[in-house]
């Protein structure tokens, strides 16, 4: 007992109980907070950050499309978020006549805000916890099936009598703490949102994949889109005659602008962390997986950016997709350093020793030997995967051929399909990634898991080179007037077709080989880590734990705050318009800036013009977009970065290095007034006196 005791004081001089601004809140739970954040400086209640009896921030807050999160800032629905959050729909409305990328966009009356077909945004009606009626009728002695079987027809049966779909309304049931604990979250969600106004790309993307991820940055990265609804408020499919969306709630902002130390609050929807895993966890993530990940992104951006820069209209085709590579591919290049630079692995493996200690005495020992074991089978077949998700599944003719199939298969027609496809495809990019990937794909995979069928027909046409000339050649996937033409009475022809051939074959084997292993283990280490999320709150129970991200509405906050990457270094946590002046450069794309930019710093005053600034708030993907609030609930800015050396956050929160990046909102008002001339939007804003 002794013995034990010593590890116990041992671990808490070694990991304390929470590290400086570390943290993803749920807002229910935000009073059990309150005080450290009062303390901290923050002027507002619990009730004023969440409350479902009156109008409170969280009112003012949207999980824009499925993967970012924006905030209302007028009376009439207004709504800002990221650039890259609003990229898509951007690029969607550009073509080489109307390049809103290049050129930005900007309405200047509510009839000029173009629609965008599937755009949604969801309000957070309430969440609250469940886990009594999610576990009801469950016994500890019933099986895993039997407690996954109870699990879904008690979720089913509480969502069920909420959604609305006619009221925009729908409910998910969502497992926290690896399914230690349950929640149910609440959506209303709206169909129309409208593009109201966006940079030129050389604003909204300024710095582009160099500066992606890094510090000092000078990156506008917003866009605004509003949310419109039918004549009684309530969410409604587009229509000439909806009414802009009246919110219960929006924010003032402040022009008051940051300083060092001032307190930050990211209100916003975090996609995945990873907080309380294992050390043979983050050891294949920072030295297995994001390696190999990093290499094969390379290839691929390579090849498109080559090609982007000899053409324009190719350029405007491939933006969003090169966007979407590349910012994972950088990400997991800060993330594998940082967890090395950390010694992440090293920490973990330290704690685990202290844990084994303590679960000697208790039904926890052995869970980590068994943690280990799991990985270990798992590990080869999850490389395998991994390796086919970013070659085989990257060649867009056979996900194309894929899409196709699946369209007629199910009765729809391909018209659609087939429009936005070849809207936004360049074949010479395709077939060099093909070889590319695929070259890898041999030389780089285990010849335990690489398919037959693969090495067949490799040996049969004897290159790479010469199967994608083949394949290009004879499939009918390349046409676009051949596939329009099909119906469900040509799926003969479809299976016959290299692309879908090549697809379905790679698809089979994944299937067969890799899925069954991969899901059979990944629900035994789930499993295996709801008892260790059991037992670490058991082992510190001292300790405030927060659930990892899942794209559910959190709170983190911090303040504003510098930091040094490297001996001798110190970034200052704010950057200015000199910065961006200092990196324009006509010859670099990423550098150019718009001409009326450089006029306007030309005729002075604008040196000190704020553009972005750093905050220790404890950020994930999806708190792109999310608003950043001042000590009295006022938006000074908005959240869409983290630094390049604090991307492991999603795994291991370091207070030194981890800083999250966001736009200055008086940089946000400086573009649309003197770059956009949009200041008829200021009208339906509210500013702190």
């Amino acid at each position: 007992m002794k013995r034990i005791i010593v590890c116990a004081l041992a671990l808490l001089a070694f990991f304390p109980v929470l590290r400086a601004d570390e943290g993803m809140w749920l807002p229910v739970l935000i009073s059990q907070r309150i005080e450290d954040m009062q303390a901290h400086g923050f002027r507002l209640t619990a009730e004023d950050v969440y409350s479902v009896n009156q109008a409170s921030l969280k009112d003012a807050v949207v999980l824009f499309g499925g993967g970012c999160t924006g905030e209302v800032v007028s009376r009439d629905g207004l709504l800002f978020t990221n650039h890259h959050c609003g990229y898509g729909q951007i690029q969607q409305h550009s073509s080489v006549e109307h390049d809103y990328l290049k050129d930005g966009f900007w309405a200047m009356s509510r009839e000029e805000e173009l629609p965008n077909r599937g755009l949604t945004v969801s309000f957070l009606q309430r969440m609250e916890e469940v886990t009594a009626q999610v576990l009801k009728g469950y016994e500890p002695s019933m099986s895993e099936a039997q407690r996954d079987s109870i699990v879904r027809v008690n979720s089913a049966a509480i969502t069920k009598s909420i959604v609305n779909p006619d009221k925009g309304i729908r409910a998910n049931v969502e497992a926290l703490y690896y399914a230690n604990q349950y929640f149910l979250f609440v959506y209303k969600v709206y169909r129309d949102v409208r593009l109201v106004g966006a940079p030129p790309s050389s604003i909204g993307k300024f710095g582009g994949d160099t500066d992606n991820w890094m510090w000092p940055r000078h990156t506008g990265d917003f866009s605004i889109f509003r949310i419109y609804a039918g004549k009684d408020n309530e969410p409604a499919d587009y229509s000439p005659d909806n009414v802009p969306y009246q919110p219960k709630r929006f924010f003032t902002i402040s022009r008051a602008g940051v300083k060092e130390g001032d307190f930050t609050f990211v209100y916003g929807c975090p996609g995945s962390t990873k907080e309380y895993v294992t050390s043979d966890e983050v050891r294949y993530v920072g030295e297995v997986s994001d390696p190999q990940k990093i290499a094969l992104r390379t290839l691929r951006l390579d090849i498109q950016k080559k090609y982007m820069s000899q053409d324009q209209a190719v350029r405007i085709q491939y933006s969003s997709k090169n966007a979407s590579v590349s910012n994972a591919w950088k990400k997991w290049q800060g993330e594998a350093k940082g967890l090395a630079r950390r010694g992440t692995v090293a920490s973990k493996k330290e704690f685990e020793r202290y844990f084994r200690a303590w679960s000697r005495t208790n039904q926890y020992d052995g869970l980590l030997d068994r943690i280990s074991a799991l990985y270990e089978k798992r590990n080869p077949y999850y490389r395998a995967y991994e390796y086919y998700t970013e070659t085989v599944r990257t060649i867009e003719l056979l996900s194309f051929a894929s899409n196709v199939r699946t369209a007629l298969t199910a009765g729809r027609p391909v018209a659609d399909v087939a429009e936005r496809f070849f809207k936004d495809y360049f074949q010479p990019i395709d077939e060099e990634i093909f070889v590319a990937v695929m070259d890898a794909f041999d030389k780089q995979m285990d010849p335990a898991f690489k398919p037959a069928w693969f090495k067949d027909k490799l040996a049969a046409y004897g290159s790479l080179a010469a199967w994608r000339d083949d394949l290009y050649a004879r499939s009918l996937f390349t046409d676009k007037a051949r596939v329009l033409a099909l119906t469900k009475d040509d799926l003969k022809k479809i299976d016959a077709d290299p692309a879908w051939e090549m697809y379905d074959a790679f698809y089979q084997w994944y299937r067969a080989d890799l899925q069954p292993v991969i899901t059979e283990v990944t629900r035994d280490i789930n499993l295996a880590y709801r008892e260790y999320m059991k037992a670490q709150m058991e082992f510190q129970p001292d300790k405030a734990f927060y659930p990892d991200a899942n794209m559910t509405l959190r709170v983190a906050y911090g303040k504003v705050a510098g930091y040094s990457p490297s001996d001798a270094v110190y970034y200052s946590p704010v950057s200015t318009l000199k910065g961006i002046i200092e990196k324009d450069d006509p010859n670099i794309f990423d550098y150019d800036i718009p001409q009326a930019l450089r006029d306007i710093y030309a005729e002075g005053g604008h040196d000190d013009q704020p553009v972005c600034f750093l905050a220790t708030n404890h950020t994930s993907g999806g708190n792109s977009g999310s608003p950043v609030i001042n000590a009295d609930g006022h938006l000074i800015g908005i959240n869409f970065d983290r630094v390049w050396e604090g991307t492991m956050s999603d795994l291991a929160f370091d207070p030194d290095f981890c800083r999250n990046i966001s736009l200055d909102i008086r940089y946000l008002l400086f573009v649309v007034e003197h770059i956009g001339h949009a200041t008829w939007l200021f009208d339906e804003m509210r500013f702190a006196e």
